[in-house]
């Protein structure tokens, strides 16, 4: 019981880190902040929100497929 509830713990913590830093890329590809030569940054503005998009979708269906768990 308490191995899977600190399975679960930790699986929530690895999935929250990667929102985060999926979000922070983002945000740093809009911003101009992150940058790939030779791609012009309406290109990277445009990837950075599909980006932070799927990540919401994902967060939602996330949510969604934990509660219905229960």
């Amino acid at each position: 019981m308490a191995r899977k509830i600190l399975n679960n713990f930790l699986t929530f913590i690895a999935w929250i880190t990667g929102v985060f830093v999926s979000l922070a890329v983002a945000f740093g590809m809009i911003d101009g902040v992150l940058s790939i030569r030779f791609i012009p940054h309406l290109v990277m503005v445009v990837f950075g929100w599909i980006v932070v998009a799927t990540t919401l979708i994902g967060v939602i269906i996330g949510i969604a497929k934990m509660f219905s768990k229960y």
